[in-house]
């Protein structure tokens, strides 16, 4: 017969995603109330966006078993896009990121449906092109997108009479974005659809025989991933008001598989603390920012030689494994 306390810790497992949701989203509401420093605040939103585009891609990476090396360029499509559309042409703000938004899917359908044709290191090299020519045109259109110099003069967002023009405001827009999307890769990889991609990750071959339509699966996790690198390059463009084509290289694409890994390749939580990691880094090694891309590297190398399955999903792992050998001893 269950006991009390059985009874509690097998609701607990049971609805263990919601539960740390809501307590995620509770500490992110009052986050602003204990840290009130606005650069502190800022990196936590840059962290919020970035989680966007990183949960995008580890459906890619981790789920489909695809790699892309170009998502910065997604990320630049819906940055560049919104400023654009409201800047230049005057259109209103959220519409503008629907419309963009809509674009970038239309973009990764255009290139994904030749492009994930390839697998392996081709597909990863037709991905890097792919941010390599949308790099060069944010440098060279400068007529349109402002060039090396960067676009400037982005209007901040608002909702009726709030506007969101500072870090505290910008704090719960962003990461309301950020929860939802969250939300959305974990009901997605809990779905039939999750399974069929989990299966083609591990075997193309035996995911075909289940009945998975692997091209139709690529694409589709494929333009999924790309809408919400262009809505968090949107949410980016209208946070900082100005955005430069520095910050859509492919060493930043190079930074979001990094934060795949760390946080462990197909662990939706463990984007989060990939992030997060990779995002503050730099902060707590400032002595060593000249040095930032050689550090991200090591810390990839290292990951992939002892902990493959990622940094939080490999500390699970352990952990787990301990306790069932402490239990077959006990």
């Amino acid at each position: 017969m269950l006991t009390t306390k059985d009874n509690i810790f097998y609701f607990i497992y049971l609805h263990r995603t919601g539960l740390t949701v809501t307590a995620l989203s509770a500490v992110l509401l009052v986050w602003p109330l204990i840290e009130s420093n606005p650069y502190n605040l800022g990196l936590s939103n840059l962290i919020a966006i970035y989680t966007m585009v990183v949960l995008g891609l580890n459906l890619f990476i981790g789920y489909a078993g695809q790699i892309s090396l170009g998502h910065a360029a997604f990320f630049a499509i819906g940055a560049y896009g919104t400023a654009i559309g409201t800047t230049t042409l005057g259109g209103p703000a959220w519409p503008v990121m629907a419309a963009v938004a809509l674009i970038a899917a239309i973009v990764a359908l255009a290139v994904g449906l030749p492009a994930l044709k390839l697998s392996g290191h081709y597909l990863a090299m037709a991905t890097l092109g792919f941010n390599i020519v949308i790099y060069t045109i944010l440098v060279q259109w400068d007529t349109v997108t402002g060039g090396p110099s960067g676009f400037s003069g982005i209007p901040y967002l608002s909702i009726g009479s709030v506007i969101f023009d500072n870090e505290i405001y910008f704090h719960y827009l962003v990461w309301s974005f950020a929860v939802l999307a969250l939300l959305l890769c974990l009901n997605l990889v809990r779905s039939g659809v999750g399974r069929g991609l989990a299966a083609l990750a591990e075997d193309e071959t035996a995911a075909s025989a289940l009945g998975v339509d692997i091209r139709r699966a690529k694409v589709k996790v494929f333009v999924l991933s790309a809408v919400l690198a262009s809505v968090a390059g949107s949410l980016f463009a209208h946070c900082y008001a100005f955005v430069s084509p520095d910050s859509f290289n492919i060493f930043v694409s190079v930074d979001f598989v990094i934060m795949v890994v760390v946080g462990g390749m197909g662990s939706i939580w463990g984007t989060l603390f990939g992030t997060a990691l990779i995002t503050l880094l730099p902060e707590w090694i400032e002595a060593l920012e000249a040095f930032k891309d050689v550090i991200h590297g090591l810390i990839l190398v290292v990951i992939l030689l002892f902990l493959p399955q990622g940094l939080v999903t490999g500390i699970v792992d352990a952990v787990r494994t301990k306790i069932a050998l402490r239990r077959n001893h006990a």
